[in-house]
């Protein structure tokens, strides 16, 4: 991927990882636009800075994706650059009477059907641009999952999936697909997870994930080093033992 003037897209950019990539590729020199539901966390994320621009955008409602969409083609029409980071990750509990289907529900509507829905109203944008680069945020529970957050993981499994068919599909275009998937990292994605001692911290895992994209230019996956033990668990032979090592070992 070439990290310097293009137009980029990050959803879900106004905290966390969302908000600190698009800190990095604005200093790159890129033109960078937050998109989220979250006026004020925009605001904070592009404060200061030329060339950053907020857009609220609310990736579970399929009629805003399309008023979305059409509205930042028509405000920046170089767009070239797409990062599906929004994501919503909550504790359930499958052995409860009833089970709370609307949980599972509202994470595959803003976790699978929301960057699908969003990557098809931009896409064929994208192919007529020089060069285009699509990236999806999966998760190493994408590998592995964690039982306490079920639909979570089945969510990023079927977006890593869904990332490896639209790549192939790709394949002969200029539009490059690019999957990230981070580790545990210490964000407000769930209560607590910000203080996790055995996550990685936020500032550590931009530089390493930046640092790849400058010294990978052309690599398909972005991985940190903590994040292959889930990542090649399977294709390693050692699956049930990390399993099982990640669901005992998390805590609340």
């Amino acid at each position: 991927m070439k990290t310097t003037g293009n137009t980029i897209l990050i959803t879900g950019g106004g905290s966390g990882i969302g908000r600190e990539l698009a800190r990095e590729f604005h200093a790159l020199g890129d033109t960078v636009i937050v998109a989220g539901r979250s006026t004020a966390s925009l605001e904070e994320t592009i404060e200061g800075r030329d060339g950053m621009h907020a857009r609220t955008l609310d990736v579970s409602d399929a009629a805003d994706i399309v008023r979305f969409a059409k509205e930042l083609i028509a405000d920046f029409p170089a767009l070239n650059g797409l990062i599906n980071n929004a994501a919503i990750m909550v504790k359930e509990n499958l052995l409860a009477d009833p089970v709370d289907l609307a949980i599972a529900e509202a994470t595959i509507t803003t976790n699978v059907l929301g960057p699908i829905r969003l990557t098809a109203a931009l896409l064929p944008h994208l192919r007529a641009q020089p060069a285009a680069t699509v990236m999806t945020i999966t998760s190493g529970l994408a590998f592995v999952p964690l039982t306490a957050t079920p639909t979570y993981s089945a969510s990023k499994a079927a977006m890593h999936s869904w990332t490896q068919s639209l790549r192939y599909l790709l394949k002969d275009t200029h539009v490059e697909v690019i999957e990230i998937a981070p580790p545990g990292v210490q964000t407000n994605l769930t209560p607590g997870q910000s203080t996790r001692a055995a996550y990685m911290p936020l500032k550590d895992y931009i530089a390493e994930t930046m640092a790849n994209f400058k010294a990978l230019p052309e690599t398909k996956e972005n991985l940190t080093e903590r994040v292959k033990f889930l990542r090649f668990a399977e294709a390693e032979g050692r699956f049930d033992k990390t399993f099982n090592l990640l669901n005992e070992a998390y805590e609340g």
